[in-house]
């Protein structure tokens, strides 16, 4: 991408990464300070990657290049109220997710992890349990 909009873009690649300062944009976007350094000095941002963090974001190429329309990409026209309702929380969440430190992300990220191992580990107990339950009801018989 080459415009004289790059910083712009840059501007907003922080604001959805949750960012502030280039070189942490850098390490959101798994490039070295020096690339990001290139990218401004040269006033162009690789297309490649801007459609690649639009998609994993779910953020509108219009917004994210144009700085045009809504961030989020326009909902399917049959989603429900439930994922309505996600969606709302999904923002409020990313929106603390950004005022905090970085600290309290690594904090809150392996919490998270630590959850879903939980949740992993109990599913395979409840399996398991079950398992057994059937296997000791068909050996009494």
């Amino acid at each position: 991408m080459r415009s004289k909009k790059s910083q712009a873009v840059l501007a907003r690649l922080k604001q959805i990464t949750g960012t502030i300062t280039d070189t942490s944009l850098s390490s959101a976007l798994q490039v070295s300070p020096q690339t990001l350094s290139s990218w401004k000095g040269r006033d162009s941002i690789p297309y490649a990657l801007c459609v690649d963090i639009a998609q994993a974001r779910d953020v509108s190429l219009d917004w994210l290049l144009l700085g045009q329309g809504p961030i989020q990409r326009q909902a399917h026209a049959n989603h429900t109220e439930h994922t309505q309702a996600s969606t709302t929380r999904e923002h409020t969440i990313l929106a603390l997710w950004r005022l905090l430190n970085e600290d309290d992300r690594c904090a809150i990220q392996s919490a998270l992890e630590e959850k879903k191992r939980l949740r992993e580990l109990e599913l395979k107990l409840a399996e398991i349990a079950s398992h057994l339950s059937t296997s000791h009801t068909f050996g009494d018989t």
